[in-house]
């Protein structure tokens, strides 16, 4: 077979977890150079272009939720396809057992976490041929949150804050300005959008996910394509909704738009969002040994240049220090637009913890204390564990349980991305609460703020599911929502539905 084989896609799942493509370096250091500084933006970008800076030097995964591997490979005629298959997934398992991957792969029935990434479906590889005696593996990893985000339209259709939507190529616009501006912050913005014009629902999917192995510089050959490609970056950063959600003048880095032949009855809009943490690389193999002729999307001869010429996060002087257990008054002296730094102790809860905490006592004393929305990656180091990459998940998730949860057990704060509903924002009035709002894939920045694992509760989730008890320090974070009612959320999708009305044409 391929000797090499095995060794190179290692070496492509690696990378590509670890290390952004220039491409999207660059468009994020031109996002960085142009907020204001001390802004809210201006300050998540700092922490950003510090965590790719990190995951680099160190190997670790720019987020902690490495998303659904999905591999594209282009194979000469001939070629053994069973064989590859098998490689990429043991490829997937070893880079899972070398922390470089989360395990990701839940069985749908059961909720068990396989702990490897393989499973039914997982990984995606899609087999094509091609006339060349190379092989060309691409590789995304899409992470679950920008994933919820994905939105299809059928024409023709009416949209909030713009109109009606018809089978033309502006009802296309119109589907994807109202895709990215229903992201907010969930999808870890600024991000980048593949979409497909037609198709039924199942290829007009897949085609608005190929067009993310596009590079954001290259110019659509169709030329009706390329033109709205350019008419919605030219006008979507006006909606300003900005990085993480937070109000800026970037929220969006990258459209790429492709089109299928569809029924006549059929008229879809398929968008795939990315967040920043835009990862996707690729190989040439040569097709007698499985060795790397070349990469893809970078040149290794050429030196990475770091995102910051300095260190990162710095601090103003207004940030405000938060030290648990957390008592109500301090919660109470708390409003949107605080930067706070946490220090003590902190659990995490996903969707199993939240779930568990409805029908069961939690397992530890949850009295002020803070919650954090988050499923790390972990390493078993002697009898205890290790922290390599913790930011924060998508928090609405939890918005059927978190009011409840907040009410019943005393949680002072929840830390997460995305905001979150109206329920949850009338418990931390009525109970004395708030919302924190962390960097989304920033989890290389706070796996160092996370000084020791303490302990471990509900491990039989999984991993990521678990809840783990960590102490912290200096782990900074916005105030979103308050414990009076206010909503930094709400106030920007207020005010860029407002922007996005006034881009009908």
């Amino acid at each position: 077979m391929l000797p090499s084989f095995f060794e190179s896609v290692l070496q492509l799942v690696v990378r590509t977890s670890t290390d952004l493509p220039p491409d999207v370096r660059a468009a994020m250091k031109t996002s960085l150079g142009t907020e204001t500084s001390g802004t809210r933006a201006s300050q998540a970008l700092t922490i950003i272009a510090q965590n790719i800076d990190l995951a680099v030097d160190h190997e670790g995964a720019i987020c902690q939720d490495t998303g659904m591997p999905t591999f594209e490979v282009k194979v000469p005629v001939g070629a053994n396809q069973i064989w590859m298959r098998q490689q990429i997934r043991e490829a997937v398992a070893e880079a899972t057992r070398r922390g470089k991957l989360r395990p990701n792969s839940v069985d749908s029935i059961t909720g068990k976490n396989s702990g490897d990434n393989l499973g039914p479906g997982t990984p995606i590889i899609h087999f094509d041929q091609w006339e060349r005696d190379g092989i060309e593996i691409k590789l995304i990893l899409k992470g679950g949150g920008c994933e919820n985000t994905n939105a299809q339209y059928a024409l023709p259709v009416e949209l909030p804050h713009l109109g009606r939507a018809d089978r033309t190529l502006e009802g296309v616009r119109k589907c994807i300005l109202h895709a990215v501006w229903q992201a907010q912050g969930k999808g870890c913005s600024p991000g980048a959008v593949g979409v497909c014009v037609g198709g039924d629902r199942t290829s007009g999917y897949v085609h608005a996910k190929e067009q993310l192995f596009r590079t954001l510089d290259d110019v659509n050959p169709d030329s009706r394509l390329a033109q709205l490609e350019a008419s919605i970056m030219s006008t979507v950063n006006t909606l300003e909704i900005g990085t993480m959600g937070f109000g800026g003048k970037v929220t969006l880095i990258g459209c790429k738009v492709g089109a299928l032949n569809r029924l006549p009855a059929s008229f879809f809009v398929s968008v795939a969002y990315d967040c920043w943490a835009f990862r996707r690389l690729g190989v040439e193999l040569d097709a007698g040994t499985g060795a790397i002729r070349h990469w893809l999307y970078r040149d290794p001869a050429h030196p990475i240049i770091p995102m910051l010429d300095q260190a990162g996060f710095t601090r103003t002087g207004r940030e405000i220090s938060v030290q648990a257990p957390l008592t109500e008054e301090h919660v109470r002296s708390l409003k949107v637009g605080d930067v706070v730094l946490l220090s003590g102790r902190m659990f995490t809860g996903r969707d199993e913890v939240h779930s568990h905490l409805m029908k069961h006592e939690p397992p530890v004393d949850l009295r002020g204390s803070i919650l954090y929305h988050c499923g790390p990656v972990v390493m078993k180091e002697g009898d205890g564990w290790r922290v390599t990459a913790a930011g924060p998940t998508t928090s609405i998730r939890e918005e059927p349980y978190q009011g409840e949860i907040i009410k019943r057990y005393g949680v002072r704060a929840v830390v997460g991305k995305g905001g979150m509903g109206a329920k949850t924002l009338a418990a931390l009035k009525e109970h004395g609460a708030v919302y924190l709002n962390a960097i989304g894939g920033a989890a290389q920045f706070y796996a160092r703020t996370i000084e020791r694992v303490d302990g471990v509760s509900l491990l039989e989730f999984g991993t990521p599911e678990a809840m783990w008890h960590l102490t912290v320090k200096d782990f900074p974070a916005i105030v979103t929502m308050d414990a009076h009612g206010n909503s930094l959320h709400k106030d920007i999708e207020q005010e860029s539905g407002r922007h996005l009305e006034t881009m009908t044409v």
